[in-house]
């Protein structure tokens, strides 16, 4: 005969095992909603952007956005200039309630670029990096970089140049690991490593 404990006891476990099912189910569910609508859609307007200022950095001059250290390498007798790689954050950008790149005036971000000399590691790469203010309305794109002037302190210009909401990203956020993880990657192949 079953008892009245062991019978409680099966219907529990019956009941924990269809949550676990359905659970199993919506998450699966999800999952394959996120996929194809991140495949089949077009890409987010910060996706956009993204891209746009990072092509953007690496076609300018290290001059353009205010940096140094971009020398020609000679390469089998014939000067080159190597490829500058970049990674970059968005803080935000204006006009905020635009939905179009084109629409887009000015990005609020960071990047951090490394001149990519055939056969020089990420670590001995002359590095360009810091906060950038990229005026989208020219052609070209506008570089601005915060840099320290000799009267006025790094965090101080960030404060003049940057509004309070994105100042404060600036202070405390650079790139995202994937980001980074990206730059690493493009950076070693262009370098030839």
């Amino acid at each position: 005969m079953i008892s009245r404990e062991s019978f409680t006891g099966w219907y529990r476990h019956r009941y924990v095992w269809a949550a676990a099912i359905v659970l199993l189910v919506s998450a699966g569910a999800v999952v394959l909603v996120n996929t194809a609508g991140s495949k089949s859609g077009p890409p987010d307007l910060r996706g956009q952007i993204m891209n746009r200022m990072r092509a953007a950095l690496e076609q300018a001059d290290p001059e353009q956005h205010n940096h140094t250290g971009h020398e020609v390498q000679q390469i089998n007798g014939e000067d080159v200039k190597p490829p500058v790689i970049c990674g970059v954050h968005v803080y935000g950008y204006e006009p905020a309630e635009v939905t179009v790149l084109d629409e887009v005036k000015t990005v609020y971000g960071f990047h951090l670029c490394g001149v990519a000399e055939q056969g020089r590691t990420w670590d001995w790469a002359v590095k360009l990096a810091g906060p950038v203010i990229m005026d989208m309305s020219t052609e070209p794109i506008g570089i601005e970089v915060v840099e320290a002037t000799e009267d006025t302190r790094f965090i101080d210009r960030l404060h003049e140049m940057f509004p309070p909401k994105y100042a404060q990203l600036a202070e405390r956020e650079a790139l995202e690991p994937s980001e980074m993880a990206d730059l690493r990657r493009r950076y070693d192949s262009a370098a030839g490593l």
